[in-house]
């Protein structure tokens, strides 16, 4: 399928402001350099209507975690749903900031909480600090369920890119630590696997945002040696066993560089048993879950989410 339309246009007016490389360019730059420039570059959207928004801060492994809890408007009585969520970012940019029409986007069409978690970046702070900040983050709301006003027994995890393999890492976590479980795994893009040689990264890894050269410039922040990848908790992909994990929804891009590691992790978690739905939006590149306010096929995936989402809820 060819590219979406108004993705060739999104990507020509990246190109335009800097990006004709795609996050290539973060290979000049260092950490700070790259989450500065990509604050510059954040292009302001409409937002979708929520109830309300809190900041506030939970404990964590390494400090406090902020988070930004969202409600959804004319929410039902009774303790509502939630999703904990994880932003993009390679584990070395983004923020509650970065993901928040997304977040917002989600909670009016999920119609449940969301709880953003502003985990600690790398590569200040390496592997396996994110995962375990995701981990706690989730095991905090679902401890606190009762006082949230949130059902303990509905909570899924999300998260798009590299919050993706964090949401994945958490529902893997919770399953081998005996903790509270997910309900639902929502599933952007996924990393999965620490590793550059499947057909989509050749075919997508220059000219689509995502590259190959800022795939190895991100795992190059996040891990302290290669070996560490081979964790499970790095590359899901690789946890020997994938049974017993919550339902997912695993939504991939045709033209992006993880879209195969995205479906193979489908794959496996459908053969361990685990019911999934893999969806691939075929015109889309990397990094279109936050493109929904200039992107239809951005929204549809959204709204596809969303009725996931909703559709778990009920069921759970």
């Amino acid at each position: 399928m060819a590219l979406d339309p108004q993705i060739a246009a999104t990507l020509q007016s990246m190109a335009q402001a800097g990006l004709a490389d795609g996050l290539s360019v973060f290979r000049t730059m260092d950490a700070p350099q790259a989450r500065a420039f990509m604050e510059m570059m954040r292009v302001e959207a409409p937002l979708d209507p929520v109830a309300s928004t809190e900041d506030t801060t939970i404990p964590g492994p390494g400090g406090g975690i902020p988070i930004r809890i969202y409600r959804p408007e004319n929410a039902p009585a009774g303790p509502l749903p939630a999703l904990v969520y994880y932003h993009g970012g390679g584990w070395v940019i983004g923020s509650i900031e970065s993901s928040d029409g997304a977040c917002r986007t989600l909670c009016m069409n999920s119609r449940a909480v969301v709880i953003s978690v502003d985990y600690r970046l790398a590569p200040e702070h390496k592997y396996p600090a994110a995962a375990e900040d995701a981990y706690e983050a989730f095991a905090w709301v679902a401890g606190n369920a009762a006082r949230l006003g949130i059902d303990a027994t509905r909570i899924a995890v999300g998260g798009d890119s590299a919050g993706g393999n964090l949401a994945a890492v958490t529902a893997l976590m919770a399953r081998d630590r005996n903790g509270p479980r997910p309900s639902f795994q929502l599933l952007i893009y996924p990393v999965t696997h620490h590793s550059y040689g499947t057909p989509s990264i050749r075919e997508n890894g220059n000219g689509y945002l995502l590259t190959e050269a800022s795939m190895r410039w991100f795992w190059g922040h996040y891990l302290t040696r290669d070996l560490d990848g081979m964790d499970p908790y790095a590359s899901p992909l690789l946890a020997p066993d994938l049974s017993n994990l919550p339902p997912a929804l695993i939504q991939t891009a045709g033209y992006d560089p993880l879209r195969d590691e995205g479906e193979a992790y489908g794959r496996r978690l459908k053969e361990a048993g685990v019911a999934v739905e893999c969806v691939r939006y075929d015109g889309l590149i990397h990094g279109y879950f936050g493109m929904q306010a200039r992107v239809d096929a951005a929204r549809k995936a959204h709204d596809d989410a969303g009725a996931a989402l909703r559709a778990a809820f009920a069921t759970a």
